[in-house]
């Protein structure tokens, strides 16, 4: 997972970072996007796209990545900048915010999917990178422990609708939710309601 990383680094490029979101398909919730900077040849047992792994690996992977990882970045985009500019622009300005949340300033990018360039820095865009970077992978648990997290916290704010068990997504139990509670002030992703 590392092939990319060790491409990089053959060229000079020191700080590569890792970028990936989550929460474009949700029917409510933000989108949370992380960048995440790893040391060279670094290796993290057990690190891949997260929605392949438990809940359980997920928040232990996230502490041994917070603590190994050279610096982390996030992006929060919430459900009334969606509304405002679509999921696609709204998936992009949170990838942009966890750039401008490094610390320090890669020098190469390495990005989740078919996404435009984000910034001035070099970049390099790579279809289902969550399982061929581990740059990547890294970010997308810190992306999805982020967000589930923060689901998590809605669900007591908004109870009913399962949040913290579909984290907004679709599911039978949270369409189910809407049609006899309605909708919650985090409707997103230019949907129907939450």
């Amino acid at each position: 997972m590392l092939e990319f990383e060790r491409q990089y680094h053959s060229q000079g490029k020191k700080l590569i970072a890792g970028i990936d979101e989550v929460g474009r398909g949700p029917l409510c919730g933000p989108v949370v996007a992380a960048s995440v900077i790893l040391p060279q040849d670094v290796e993290i047992s057990g690190v891949s796209d997260s929605k392949k792994l438990s809940a359980k690996k997920r928040d232990t992977l996230y502490r041994e990545i917070e603590i190994r990882a050279l610096d982390i970045g996030l992006g929060i985009v919430h459900e009334d900048r969606i509304d405002e500019i679509n999921i696609l622009q709204a998936t992009m300005q949170a990838m942009r915010e966890s750039i401008e949340n490094l610390k320090q300033r890669p020098d190469m990018l390495l990005v989740d999917g078919n996404i435009k360039p984000l910034t001035s820095i070099p970049q390099e865009s790579i279809i289902k990178g969550d399982s061929k970077s581990l740059s990547i992978a890294a970010a997308s648990i810190i992306a999805k422990v982020t967000r589930d997290r923060m689901m998590g916290q809605y669900d007591m704010i908004y109870p009913g609708y399962g949040l913290s068990r579909n984290m907004g997504y679709g599911t039978r139990e949270h369409i189910e939710a809407l049609k006899s509670n309605f909708s919650t002030p985090i409707v997103s992703n230019d949907t129907r309601g939450s």
